[in-house]
């Protein structure tokens, strides 16, 4: 049996998941601003309900609420968030996301995803593996106009996506009518290509920061800006 991945106030079990723990959920969780979410949180494809637990630590969000297609990482988020010491404030919800924006009357100060984003024309064996990591159950343009029908007033989508995604996922929001708020770029060391990025949108058209995060300078040691960044969760830093 796979072994549970422990973080510094929870553990997530992650066997009847198809797609584990990564860097790149543990990232948007922790970069995320989370000032203006008071009221409630979607946390859209929540997989182990990593990220859902992550904003539960962060924020005194009321609502924590998240959402997940694959039956088999539902009922695990589930036991997840049933575990933890935020169960009162954590709910998963079992369908797709075009089901649950086009259903759901109900607005979020913030909508987090760590959305699959695998383009590519092939796939696996493994049908569960494939939803989490294949665009097409979840395109950008259904994540960002599904979006729009969501968010409050004020509220902002935080996604991460591969950086060669970046310039075609803001103009989709920008049709959509939102519009990027910061955007961070995420490299493995200094010397390796930029990966990721993470977007930050809302739907006022303001002036946004562009930063960059390096995150090792060598093997197993890394910078100071993704110790402090990932320090509240991670055992080893």
């Amino acid at each position: 049996m796979e072994k549970p991945f422990r973080f510094k106030q929870f553990t997530v079990q992650q066997d009847r998941c198809a797609m584990k723990i990564g860097t790149d959920g543990v990232l948007l969780g922790s970069w995320v601003p989370i000032s203006d979410a008071t009221n409630s949180i979607l946390d859209i494809g929540t997989g182990t309900g990593v990220i859902a637990l992550m904003m539960a630590q962060r924020s005194f969000a009321e609502t924590i609420d998240a959402l997940e297609i694959d039956s088999d990482a539902y009922e695990q988020a589930v036991d997840n968030f049933e575990t933890s010491g935020w169960s009162d404030r954590l709910f998963c919800y079992h369908a797709s996301f075009q089901e649950f924006f086009q259903e759901i009357d109900d607005t979020y100060d913030l909508l987090i995803s760590n959305p699959p984003f695998f383009t590519e024309n092939y796939k696996t064996n493994d049908a569960s593996r494939d939803v989490a990591r294949f665009v097409d159950s979840l395109p950008f343009e259904h994540l960002l106009i599904g979006a729009t029908h969501l968010l409050s007033e004020k509220g902002r989508l935080a996604i991460i996506i591969p950086y060669k995604e970046e310039t075609k996922v803001v103009a989709i929001a920008r049709k959509a009518g939102l519009f990027p708020h910061r955007i961070t770029r995420v490299q493995g060391n200094p010397v390796s290509d930029i990966k990721r990025s993470m977007l930050l949108f809302g739907f006022d058209n303001v002036d946004f920061e562009i930063d960059q995060l390096i995150i090792e300078n060598g093997r197993h040691q890394y910078t100071k800006p993704y110790i402090e960044l990932t320090k509240e969760f991670y055992l080893k830093m």
